[in-house]
């Protein structure tokens, strides 16, 4: 039988000579993740079923993430509690603040999770590993309870979806435009419960970060994973970075699948979700004139590296507009150090934004940028769902750093090109 890259991955790891959707298997997974919202529900658990030790003190990970620097004392004692398990057991990959960052850029970045790899974790978005070719997905704080202390879990093998790019981006074109382009498609329960394949000459084209980004988003769509198949840039990613030996998966030829799409990205243009759903995105040439009173460039979905540097190069000797804030967040202390060597964060402060240290903060409406009401945010980050980053009356768009760095200095949702000699391509 010919298997999708989903169930080829689920049927390998299971032992099994093959697997169909719907099928329960029981697979061993080489990393479990939690962070300091969902690990202390699972911390609970696993102690009042009596677990004494985890089943390997190098294969989970937690992560402060979400509410630090301590927001509260609530959320400090959240932390507190994960910092006393990870002592207890020497939990090898511990990164409190100041030390990791968010955890869905900081794993693939350290090598942590690598390709091939199956993973869950106590947060929706780690279906984001799908982009260095991982079966990774979200799980509740009990699901992870029981894989700490036993190194397995169970799945219902998803039905498979194939969506093929093709073409060659337009600049300022990027993953973030590909996958709310793709959101807007097929709605946001368009791929429940299914595993996202994303392939064509346009995916191989993309680097890592934008298929991490077009994985994340996965879960906007309702998807169980989102995975892009190991090729030559997955592996340069890799070359030095992986801290375990790492598998290479590909479908099998004449592989069925539940649906299949294409996507012409040479027709794209940047792309804005309006609120407040992903779906509701539209080219940036019909946003129209949308005033922002903050802008947020950070979180999973565009925190990287690569997402700073094409903010700078558009906020470098430009001041953001006296009537709208911008607050950048590098996703990850590797981040933020690297954009520090490089001058990035000179080129932000210049300008007129708040940095901040690595944390999901305004992302989840946290801390460090809640929206007061009525407030409008343009926001790189994957979700703006009512009440999302703050009031239940404030609105959130959605669109890449280009957008988002254009946007702070206008003072409204602008296209990029606006900030290039001439406004050109």
């Amino acid at each position: 039988m010919a298997m999708t890259l989903a169930e080829r991955m689920l049927a390998d790891r299971a032992g099994l000579p093959e697997v169909q959707p719907g099928q329960l298997v029981e697979v061993p997974l080489d990393l479990v993740m939690g962070n300091d919202i969902t690990a202390p529900i699972a911390i609970e658990a696993f102690e009042a079923a009596g677990a004494t030790q985890v089943f390997d003190r190098e294969r989970i990970a937690l992560v402060a993430s979400h509410f630090v620097p301590a927001r509260d004392i609530s959320s400090a004692d959240q932390v507190g509690i994960m910092r006393r398990f990870a002592r207890q057991h020497g939990i090898r990959h511990y990164y409190p603040e100041g030390q990791g960052g968010i955890e869905h850029t900081l794993l693939p970045e350290r090598g942590i999770v690598v390709p091939g790899d199956i993973v869950i974790g106590a947060d929706s978005h780690t279906c984001t590993y799908g982009g260095i070719g991982a079966f990774a997905t979200g799980v509740g704080s009990t699901d992870l309870a029981y894989a700490m202390a036993t190194g397995r879990t169970w799945f219902k093998v998803p039905e498979s979806m194939r969506i093929v790019y093709h073409g060659k981006r337009r600049r300022f074109v990027t993953g973030k435009d590909l996958i709310l382009h793709t959101i807007r498609r097929i709605g946001d329960d368009g791929a429940l419960y299914r595993a996202v394949e994303f392939t064509g000459d346009a995916i191989h084209d993309l680097p890592i970060e934008d298929r991490l980004t077009m994985s994340n988003m996965t879960i906007e769509a309702g998807g169980k994973v989102g995975i892009a198949a190991v090729d030559d840039v997955t592996e340069r990613y890799e070359e030095g970075r992986a801290l375990r030996p790492w598998r290479r998966y590909a479908a099998d030829p004449g592989a069925r699948y539940v649906e299949e799409l294409e996507v012409d990205v040479a027709a794209l243009e940047p792309q804005v979700a309006f609120p407040s759903l992903p779906s509701l995105t539209r080219p940036i040439s019909e946003v129209g004139d949308v005033a922002v009173d903050q802008v947020f460039i950070g979180s999973c979905t565009n925190g990287r590296l690569s997402d700073l540097r094409e903010a700078a190069a558009i906020l470098r000797g430009r001041r953001v507009h006296p009537e709208t804030r911008l607050i950048v967040i590098p996703a990850t202390q590797d981040v933020f150090m690297a954009a520090l060597r490089e001058g990035l964060i000179e080129v932000f402060v210049a300008a007129g934004a708040a940095v901040a240290a690595s944390t999901c903060g305004p992302c989840l409406g946290g801390h460090m940028g809640v929206l007061g009401k009525g407030e409008r945010c343009l926001s790189t980050s994957n979700r703006n769902y009512v009440g999302r980053m703050g009031d239940r009356e404030a609105e959130v768009y959605l669109a890449g750093p280009a957008v988002a760095a254009a946007t702070a200095v206008r003072g409204r949702i602008t296209h990029p090109q606006e900030m290039l000699p001439g406004g050109g391509d």
